[in-house]
């Protein structure tokens, strides 16, 4: 997993938000504040609301909640789009709060979440101590592709592709992409669990399919301060995935591989997820 570092101006617990009838978007990332910062983002109708990922510890999981219920609006949905804990882990914290709302996900994150959820509870509870998962709350399956709020769609993109666990959410009448693990911007790409080429080329061609959609409105799952919510995170993630994956055979071994993106991306945060990836890159680190 990863782990951000970030700058002082972070927008720790921030709320930014898109407007554009009938939905609107409220964006939380914890920023500084958080071990694994990661954007849930909350598609707003009139009334109702659906939750795109929970946050990954408790304290943020209940500053997330905080937010929901400020909203005024009835959260009906909960959809966690990746398996990984920050994804997840504060799932038992949003359904306390919100008894009534369905929590799915796609089998393929689902079958993620059964097969490694023990072993992350054991290696992270004692790290974050009281801010750990009480329980893991196991979604239901997604049936189709399409979760609907208020009359409009928000479209589960990638189940039928070769990563159907990473999946992004496409909203068409806002023209908006809620992007989770798939979309980075102003931070080293996780790569770790990507690690052969051609899952980072199938990486590629979600990301081409993105672009194709022409979205007004982007929100990566992991993004640094002071990063607009516009199609930019689609070519930054792109563009680094090119050059991790030339630096890879250039490269003799993670020190020099990291060396390389460090100086491609002098400015880029999130260096712990720059020496996991190298390492496993470069075949001195399982994953």
């Amino acid at each position: 997993m990863i782990k951000q570092t970030i700058a002082a101006t972070a927008i720790a617990t921030a709320s930014a938000a898109v407007s554009a009838a009938p939905l609107t978007l409220e964006v939380f990332n914890p920023g500084e504040a958080a071990i694994f910062p990661v954007a849930s983002v909350l598609v707003k109708g009139q009334q109702d609301a659906v939750l795109i990922d929970a946050q990954f510890s408790r304290g943020e999981a209940q500053k997330l909640v905080q937010q929901i219920k400020a909203s005024g609006k009835r959260l009906t949905t909960v959809y966690v789009s990746h398996g990984d804990p920050d994804f997840y882990f504060g799932l038992d914290v949003i359904k306390a709060a919100f008894p009534d709302a369905k929590i799915i996900a796609t089998p393929g994150t689902i079958a993620a979440m059964e097969k490694k959820a023990a072993a992350k509870v054991a290696y992270w509870g004692p790290i974050l101590k009281q801010h750990a998962p009480q329980s893991i709350v196991m979604p239901q399956a997604l049936q189709g592709d399409t979760i609907k709020l208020e009359g409009e769609s928000l479209k589960i993109e990638g189940l039928t592709g070769a990563t159907p666990d990473r999946t992004f959410v496409w909203i068409p009448a806002i023209k908006a992409v809620a992007g989770g693990v798939v979309l980075f911007n102003g931070l080293h790409v996780w790569t770790a669990d990507t690690q052969t080429v051609e899952s980072r080329k199938q990486w590629l061609s979600t990301l081409d399919r993105i672009a194709a959609l022409k979205p007004a409105t982007v929100v990566p799952g992991h993004f640094a301060p002071g990063v607009a919510m516009t199609p930019d995170s689609i070519a930054y993630t792109a563009d680094y995935l090119r050059k991790f994956e030339t630096a890879i055979s250039q490269s003799a071994d993670s020190a020099a591989l990291i060396a390389a993106m460090k100086t491609a991306y002098p400015a880029a945060g999130l260096e712990s997820a720059l020496a996991i990836s190298a390492k496993v890159a470069k075949g001195e680190m399982k994953w």
